[in-house]
């Protein structure tokens, strides 16, 4: 769905989309992309235990909704990760590493009290930008 405004708003077509009222990503004319929080639910399950896999997860969640606005992992320019609990803070940063090891991203971990389902631990956002063309 786009505006009149120029700006894009990307649906994953989840059921959180509608009942909450968000865009899973929302591309901006100067070429920014903000990725909504991605959590390790795909096709409404939980699809992974375990810090490490969750945030894989989440985070291709992520890049898949970058890539219907054309952008890739390249493109991350930040990324924020709300984690349930501070023993898991090796295995996220392990995930991150190994996807945006090259990319470096400005990056922010936050311990937080709870997410929507006390099976998730881990839930992210993505901020990209395409630069000039």
């Amino acid at each position: 769905m786009s505006g009149n405004d120029g700006i894009r708003r990307i649906s994953s077509g989840g059921p959180w989309e509608d009942a909450v009222g968000y865009s899973r990503a929302v591309a901006l004319p100067n070429g920014l992309v903000l990725v909504s929080g991605c959590t390790s639910v795909v096709d409404g399950k939980i699809a992974a235990d375990g810090p490490y896999q969750q945030t894989l997860n989440a985070f291709r969640v992520a890049i898949d909704a970058l890539g219907q606005a054309g952008l890739g992992a390249e493109h991350v320019v930040r990324t924020r990760m709300y984690i349930t609990h501070a023993r898991d803070v090796e295995e996220v940063s392990r995930a991150h590493k190994e996807l945006f090891d090259s990319v470096r991203p400005a990056a922010s971990m936050i311990i937080v009290s709870g997410l929507v389902d006390p099976s998730l631990v881990v839930e992210v956002e993505v901020e990209a930008f395409r630069g000039e063309s």
